[in-house]
């Protein structure tokens, strides 16, 4: 069969520019993205976005920058013709790697022009003059004066109104306006500077002042209530600086749609820079729970490359392994600094079934004071108080604990809120949580959930520290019966493993001798241990570092070493607990992002009984 031979032809300029808006303008919000940013580089104090259906009917942008002359106009609805590069660079090797505004392409107005009706006002700041220019699907309807203050105003009408194919693929107006939404508030949130309004069908739905903090700016567009519940980032390291606000990490969402990333002053949403927050929140959130945060990185332009996607929500860093350590260093220092505050209040629910009137059956009159902390008595109804509730351990008939320890709880004063915030123990009910007296609440702590994270920064620290830490070596060795592939996995990671003090040894194809533990672990259960350590050691495999794979693994640990729920402590014991949590480093939540205790202000309890 005899080859077909066709001419090479050049496609006309509206098919061309139709190809492109299908890179650019994939659905409204990617227009607004677009026009919002052009406002942006233009030098605008304030920025007015109103929408119509979201956006599928109208998109209308106004600025007050610097604005345009008619000739301006009508290059900028020509492909690849922009402002945003200096004429000094436009014939530079490196004119893209030296890019610092938001846009740079030229591609966004043409390409809307020719899927919509576009129209474009603006007055020149230099010349005074105004000029109006509109654009039907590529076609030119009319070019004359107009009349509007200095700045620029940008209409889109009917997207794709004559493309079905794509107008077909677009989703309702209420996903397309929450895409638009999404939009407005990280390029709002990227520049506190400037005054951001947006309207949908003649409702405003997002204003925001100019001249703002970034974080009262973050505040208002991510949650009111984040600053009491987040912790300042602010981390440089040579021309590399990361500031922004992190949330504790009690304070999450099941979904990761209120993280925030930003590339000098760019929206952005990279897979390194996700996967870092991933990294630095992996010991203290669940695994289908997510992190609440903004980060803002700066950097020199020339160390991150801008025009990987015609989107620009993508980039590559030219040191993504620095770029990665200096969002999980800073995130946890910043961490270490505050999060020894409890995020979630009581739960409201909760809080109510304390309010439940009292059983008609319980006696009248009170019990004597001999008999009210006796053995478990039987009530009328048959109901014995160790079954109707759960079991209060009080400190003065604790029979666990010594008499001098009964005695020191009994007659500790208050402590200081500021040298003790979590106050003195006074009991443990049932076997599981410490409730201790401050001077400004009630603390109840899980016990389980405390001792496991203080038991991982022992960890962390020992391994920290010069040479191995402290190991506890097994009367006899232990043999652990493993797959073939997990006894490789542990056989090389074993002497990162020996710097923690876990002492392993392959003993034949299939099986590892375990020698010691670490010594903070105590008594905890070898076999169960190293096959928790090689279970996450499959899990995680290469995808990550050699440091955040063995934070995991010390995550398992500490599991396996910390005080169980249901394990009697004497006031002694649970003052130690205490007072150690106040020194400890993100103590405020366990390995696996549940808090280790929660207050009730004097007011609630007050609450409780009616009294406020």
């Amino acid at each position: 069969m005899a080859t077909q031979i066709r001419q090479i032809r050049r496609l006309p300029e509206q098919l061309v520019n139709r190809i492109a808006a299908g890179e650019v303008v994939e659905r409204p919000a990617s227009a607004v993205k677009e026009l919002v940013e052009n406002a942006i580089d233009a030098g605008a104090a304030q920025v007015t976005v109103r929408l119509g259906e979201g956006g599928l009917s109208l998109i209308e942008v106004t600025d007050d920058g610097c604005g345009m002359e008619p000739a301006e106009i009508a290059m900028a609805l020509e492909r690849h013709a922009t402002s945003k590069l200096p004429e000094s660079l436009i014939g530079a090797d490196n004119a893209l790697e030296r890019v610092i505004t938001l846009g740079f392409r030229g591609e966004a107005l043409p390409s809307i022009g020719s899927v919509a009706r576009l129209t474009i006002e603006s007055r020149s700041r230099a010349t005074g003059e105004a000029w109006k220019r509109v654009v039907d699907h590529g076609e030119v309807l009319a070019d004359g004066p107009a009349a509007l203050p200095p700045g620029t105003r940008v209409r889109v009408e009917d997207l794709f109104g004559r493309v079905p194919a794509r107008r077909k693929f677009l989703r309702s107006a209420r996903s397309e306006w929450a895409a638009c939404l999404d939009v407005v508030r990280r390029l709002a949130m990227a520049r506190p500077d400037i005054g951001f309004t947006l309207e949908h069908d003649g409702r405003r739905a997002l204003q925001v002042g100019p001249g703002e903090s970034l974080e009262v700016r973050v505040a208002q567009l991510v949650a009111r209530d984040l600053p009491a519940n987040a912790v300042a980032v602010d981390l440089a390291r040579g021309d590399y600086h990361l500031v922004g606000v992190a949330g504790l990490p009690t304070y999450n969402r099941g979904v990761a749609d209120h993280q925030y990333l930003f590339v000098n002053g760019r929206p952005v949403k990279d897979r390194l820079l996700i996967g870092a927050v991933r990294g630095a929140y992996a010991d203290m959130l669940a695994r289908d729970r997510h992190a609440v945060l903004a980060l803002f990185l700066t950097l020199p332009a020339e160390e991150v490359d801008v025009n990987v996607h015609p989107a620009k929500t993508e980039v590559r860093f030219r040191d993504a392994a620095l770029v990665r350590g200096l969002i999980i260093t800073g995130l946890r220092h910043a961490l270490d600094q505050g999060d020894r505050r409890a995020v979630q209040a009581p739960d409201r629910g909760a809080m109510r079934a304390w309010q439940v009137e009292p059983v008609s059956s319980l006696p009248l009159a009170p019990p004597a004071m001999g008999h009210l902390f006796a053995a478990p008595a039987a009530y009328p109804g048959g109901a014995r108080l160790g079954e109707a509730g759960a079991q209060w351990r009080s400190h003065e008939t604790a029979i666990m604990a010594p008499p001098v320890a009964r005695a020191e709880a009994a007659t500790a004063p208050v402590p200081d809120g500021v040298q003790h915030p979590l106050g003195v123990a006074r009991g443990q009910i049932a076997q599981t949580y410490i409730v201790a007296e401050a001077d400004d609440g009630l603390v109840i702590v899980d016990q389980h959930a405390a001792h496991e994270r203080l038991v991982l920064e022992r960890l962390r620290a020992a391994g920290a520290g010069e040479g191995a830490a402290p190991a506890q070596a097994l009367l006899l060795p232990e043999v652990v019966e493993l797959d073939e592939p997990d006894c490789d996995r542990l056989e090389n990671a074993s002497a990162d493993l020996a710097q923690f003090g876990l002492l392993l040894e392959r003993f034949g194809p299939a099986a590892m001798l375990v020698r010691a533990v670490p010594a903070a672990l105590g008594k905890g259960d070898p076999q169960a241990l190293v096959r928790d350590v090689a279970d996450d050691l499959a899990r995680n495999g290469s995808a990550l570092l050699v440091g955040e794979r063995i934070d995991l693994v010390l995550a398992t640990m500490a599991c396996h070493g910390s005080v169980r729920a249901g394990r009697v402590l004497s006031v002694a014991e649970m003052n130690a607990l205490l007072r150690e949590m106040e020194m400890t480093p993100r103590s405020g939540q366990c390995n696996h992002g549940r808090p280790t205790w929660i207050k009730l202000a004097h007011g609630d309890i007050e609450k409780l009984f009616g009294r406020a």
